[in-house]
């Protein structure tokens, strides 16, 4: 008995003991603060911009052709350079055309002789004419005063309609003259104008492409295309935007010019600004878009035909809008949504009225106003009324798993 009483005693020790190391608990206390990222809400003016995938074209494509036949003597350019208007690009074979050219200028002078001769010719018969007439005339008035013979008379009239009728011939002949050189006239300028084609000059400033035609081969008139100019000097640019934009588009245009910036997909740091020149007088059903034009001066030769681009075009400017960073517009359970930091630090998630994004800002039109502070990383853990620790936004990232 007295060995349970020891056990009893030694175990109510124990228990004593347990209970006296035992620690009081503490009550619960409020969750540390979220760390978070912030920005704030700032006034800027803001254009209003569409963007799009554009091709650059060449303002001018020139097929040059040959207007005679004939063989390709020379070419006076290098394939894939620059050409200004007027530089002599071919020479086509000349020699039949100035053959020609003689023969003509040979025929405008047996013209003119055959219409000399003729115009003397004429001169003569007027002159013997005069006599003729007088002749007539007397021995008409003699027979009617009967003393003059019927016969004379006669022979008279006769020779003075004979001269008529010379004078007549002569007239038919030197119009049949003038007639001749006027046409031998027009055929040597018709020869003159072949030789200045024999020289083909560049119509317009551009880049030529490659040779179609080597010296040596024979050329038809207007079939034949020799080589291919493009005006790249200005060039435009084509592209496509969303119908919605159209009525904005033509209002804004008839006011100002449509300002249009754009950048080649392979040179992302070249940007050449233009302007608005064309829209398409219809709307293309199947894709729902309005087809665009825009001019730039290209002088740097940015932009090449056939080229895609970046189209960028500004159609007003928002004045005194209230912009944020991008990051910290977040889709809520009825709209988009803006958490903002109180005076407390902690957060109102506030639903907003987006505007246009320009950049990595976006446009709020409504529930957020000037000089606000707002979170741009680490949402993902606030709720409403959460407390908040602004930390840079390393310091997001290494704490928003713990």
């Amino acid at each position: 008995m007295s060995f349970r009483f020891c056990l009893l005693t030694v175990s109510l020790l124990f228990v004593c003991a347990c209970k006296k190391d035992a620690a009081p608990t503490k009550a619960a206390g409020p969750p540390p603060p979220t760390p978070v990222s912030v920005g704030t809400a700032s006034v800027t003016q803001v254009p209003v911009e569409v963007t799009a995938i554009g091709t650059a074209e060449a303002s001018s494509v020139i097929q040059v052709k040959s207007q005679i036949g004939g063989e390709l003597l020379r070419v006076n350019f290098t394939e894939g350079g620059t050409v200004n208007k007027g530089d002599l690009l071919f020479e086509i074979d000349s020699r039949p055309i100035r053959e020609t050219i003689r023969q003509a200028e040979a025929a405008i002078q047996r013209d003119n002789a055959v219409l000399a001769q003729a115009e003397a010719t004429l001169a003569r018969d007027v002159a013997q004419s005069k006599s003729v007439e007088a002749d007539a005339a007397r021995y008409e008035d003699l027979f009617k005063q009967g003393v003059g013979p019927r016969q004379q008379r006669d022979q008279a009239s006769a020779a003075a309609e004979a001269i008529r009728a010379s004078i007549r011939a002569d007239q038919a002949s030197i119009e049949s003259a003038r007639a001749s050189l006027d046409n031998d006239r027009a055929l040597l300028a018709r020869n003159r104008i072949d030789l200045d084609y024999t020289q083909i000059h560049a119509p317009i400033t551009g880049r030529v492409g490659n040779l179609l035609v080597h010296p040596g081969n024979i050329v038809s008139a207007n079939s034949t295309t020799l080589i291919v100019i493009n005006q790249v000097e200005p060039i435009w640019v084509s592209f496509a935007v969303p119908e919605e934009y159209l009525a904005q588009i033509r209002k804004n245009n008839t006011s100002k010019t449509l300002v249009v910036e754009a950048v080649p997909n392979d040179s992302p740091n070249e940007k050449v600004l233009g302007s608005l020149t064309v829209i398409d007088n219809t709307v293309d059903t199947t894709t729902g878009s309005i087809r665009l034009k825009a001019t730039f001066a290209n002088d740097k030769r940015t932009l090449w035909p056939g080229q895609y681009a970046n189209v960028t075009l500004r159609l007003d400017t928002i004045r005194n809008a209230v912009v944020v960073p991008s990051e910290a517009v977040q889709a809520g359970q009825n709209g988009q949504i803006v958490f903002v930091v109180k005076q407390d630090n902690t957060v109102d998630a506030r639903p907003v009225k987006l505007g246009p994004v320009f950049g990595n800002k976006t446009v709020i039109e409504k529930g957020v106003e000037d000089g606000e502070t707002v979170v741009v990383d680490g949402q993902m853990r606030l709720g409403p009324n959460a407390r908040i620790q602004a930390v840079p936004a390393s310091g997001v990232e290494s704490k928003r798993f713990q």
